[in-house]
């Protein structure tokens, strides 16, 4: 694995573990403020701004403090350059699963996220989740 490869694996790890515990003394490490993020939430196109999206954060309880089981994982990662990437990445939040495409910039040497777009590909009960591995 190359250093760009490493960087940007941690980098995903942060993400993922923010979306569990919604430690937001790390949003800053995660998400670039002028970052916005779409997708479709039944069947409307959403958009909200970093900030818009941190708050959030606030109005939910985290996966973890509710024992729900984690599961993500990396489908794709791919660099255009050594300061810009794209991941693709499954995961999920209590039942609902997601399918993100992150836009990553690296900024004084840490990648952030610059843009979002978002997919709800499940939201079901937890035994239909067991497909996903688990991390």
């Amino acid at each position: 694995m190359t250093d760009r490869q490493t960087s940007l694996t941690q980098a995903v790890q942060r993400y993922l573990d923010l979306c569990q515990d919604n430690d937001l003394s790390r949003f800053d490490r995660v998400f670039r403020p002028t970052a916005q993020l779409h997708g479709f939430v039944e069947g409307v196109l959403k958009k909200s701004t970093a900030a818009e999206f941190r708050d959030g954060f606030l109005s939910r309880p985290s996966p973890i403090s509710q024992g729900s089981p984690r599961a993500d994982e990396i489908l794709l990662m791919d660099f255009a350059s050594d300061t810009q990437a794209m991941t693709k990445l499954r995961l999920r939040i209590n039942n609902t699963i997601y399918v993100d495409y992150l836009t990553w910039h690296r900024i004084d040497g840490e990648w952030l996220i610059t843009a979002k777009g978002f997919h709800i590909e499940a939201a079901t009960p937890a035994q239909t989740l067991a497909t996903i591995r688990t991390s």
